[in-house]
């Protein structure tokens, strides 16, 4: 499959093209507020790690309940997710408003609220990047992500350096109204926005099933796996110069809140840059050599910072880490989304960020400790240190190319007709699939049924096993369990249309005219607890 080269093309799309404008309105304000919170900790704390705790308030919410938010986006109407994650932000923005105009925060209660809008942005996101899917057609996806990228980089290339003008001239509490006012026009995109989703007749799943499903999804995805251990590694290490950039900014090159806005803006600028290059970079070089590049530039831009007492060459540096930051996030971000099914994207996008921005919480919170100890310098070179290391690794942990996969639902399972009436509930399920097998065709079997026991337990199956007949060797049974029927009927629904190129290959295999033969039973337990002697003596020992 080809996918669009522009990255304009998504703006073709009307729900699209609203709701990212609306976005960016969005963003402005969130990055206007960004500035005020960061500014006012260094007013009222003298403490590095304070400071740096600000960036660790905001995405430590992500790590923690992103995974949660994942499971409610797959599950729930996004749409209604996204405008109660808008109006839970535009409350907590109010109040923190009210409270720096009475002045009375103090830096823990700036975290909380910081915290908050953290919440607000972890339940959020899932809901977002997933809707992304929704609204334009897979061809469009790589370039809607890096759209995204390029709409919060266009408010961050302008919206610092004004949040710094605007907390210079009226102090931070402005910045928090400005961010307030910012929420609505999202809100009314939103509440426009009318998205139809493919009709089921199953229940919904359960929130814990629903985040186990999705954690077992990615454990059997290799390629999901190595995503997001570079994505932990990017986001420890390049955590570093956002975290520590006001005291860059106030130490480094003595300066104030407009010097900090504009590093910010440079920042933002080079991010542009980065996602307007984005395109040819994929078509010209690997993932693996975009995400090096990521590391490198990152690496560069921190031994700048930490060298330069000249804002205008650290800025430049700034233009650097920027283009970098936006070709990692957004190449992780649509390979997960590329290489994922839609009826877990939403989760799979939700753990890539859990760890993601588990990394940069983790990690700004180092780099605060390690600039109180051994000076902001020094924190930045130890970065600079854990970048390199990240494009080492890249030798063991290749990043995958873009999948071209076709991962569409296969909507070849029919619900059989039973002779037994069950309810949804009713379980365990066991399948037995009978195949015949020739003697010369069985080590293609074994492979392909490899790959089938990944399939089947990355979709929901337990107990898995392959098992072949001691007196009639050409005959195999591959067996599984699912703890209900309708788990059943899911599991077969969740299957894709690459997923059928397994069956379809495993059938040419199968020897006769009919297909394997396929037995559906249900577990039923043999000894009644009156008759079991176990069950017996445990009455007994409590008599």
């Amino acid at each position: 499959m080809a996918y669009t080269s522009s990255t304009l093309a998504p703006l073709r799309h009307e729900t699209y093209r609203t709701i990212w404008f609306a976005s960016i309105a969005s963003n402005f304000g969130g990055l206007i507020q960004a500035v005020g919170a960061a500014w006012m900790m260094t007013m009222i704390t003298a403490s590095g790690d304070m400071v740096a705790l600000v960036q660790t308030s905001t995405a430590l919410p992500i790590m923690l309940f992103s995974l949660v938010s994942g499971a409610l986006a797959d599950s729930f109407d996004r749409r209604r997710v996204m405008l109660t994650a808008q109006c839970f932000m535009l409350a907590v923005s109010a109040l923190l408003s009210v409270f720096a105009f009475l002045g009375i925060l103090s830096p823990w209660l700036l975290l909380f609220f910081t915290f908050l809008l953290g919440c607000g942005t972890a339940l959020n996101n899932p809901s977002w990047q997933a809707s992304v899917g929704d609204m334009v057609p897979r061809a469009d996806l790589p370039g809607a992500v890096t759209l995204n990228s390029v709409g919060f980089n266009i408010t961050r290339s302008v919206g610092p350096a004004i949040g710094g003008i605007i907390v210079a001239a009226a102090g931070a509490a402005a910045a928090f109204a400005v961010n307030t006012m910012s929420y609505f026009a999202l809100i009314y995109a939103l509440l426009r926005w009318k998205p139809t989703y493919p009709a089921t007749t199953l229940p919904r799943e359960a929130l814990g099933s629903a985040i186990f499903a999705g954690l077992r999804y990615i454990s059997m995805s290799p390629n999901l796996q190595k995503v997001m251990l570079r994505g932990l590694i990017f986001g420890i290490s390049a955590s570093s110069i956002l975290a520590l950039l006001p005291i860059v900014a106030l130490e480094l090159v003595v300066g104030g809140p407009l010097t900090y806005g504009l590093m910010l803006g440079s920042f933002g600028i080079g991010a542009i840059g980065g996602a307007v290059l984005n395109a040819r970079l994929r078509e010209r070089f690997s993932s693996e050599t975009i995400v090096r590049l990521s590391f490198a530039g990152f690496a560069l831009s921190a031994v700048i910072a930490a060298f330069s007492p000249i804002s205008a060459l650290t800025c430049a540096g700034l233009v650097i880490s920027g283009a970098c930051w936006v070709l990692a996030l957004s190449l992780f971000n649509t390979i997960v989304q590329l290489s994922t099914p839609r009826w877990v994207v939403g989760r799979a996008l939700s753990l890539y960020q859990t760890v993601t921005f588990g990394g940069i919480a983790g990690g700004s919170w180092i780099w605060g400790i390690a600039a109180d100890n051994y000076g902001v310098a020094n924190a930045l070179l130890l970065s600079a240190g854990v970048m390199l290391f990240g494009i080492v690794i890249g030798l063991k942990f290749a990043m995958p190319a873009f999948a071209s996969l076709n991962l569409d639902p296969l909507n070849r399972f029919t619900e059989p007709s039973l002779g037994l009436d069950i309810t949804p509930r009713s379980g365990p399920v066991v399948i037995q699939v009978d195949y015949e097998i020739d003697d010369s065709d069985v080590p293609e079997f074994l492979m392909l049924m490899g790959e089938r026991r990944r399939i089947r337990i990355r979709d929901g199956a337990r107990n898995w096993a392959l098992m072949r007949d001691l007196e009639k060797p050409g005959s195999w049974t591959e067996t599984y369990h699912t703890p209900t029927w309708v788990e059943y009927i899911r599991h077969n629904q969740r299957r894709t249309q690459v997923d059928g190129e397994n069956t379809d290959r495993l059938r040419a295999l199968h020897r006769g005219e009919a297909g394997p033969h396929v037995h559906r039973m249900i577990e039923r337990q043999a000894i009644p607890p009156s008759d079991d002697l176990f069950f017996k003596a445990h009455i007994d020992l409590h008599h």
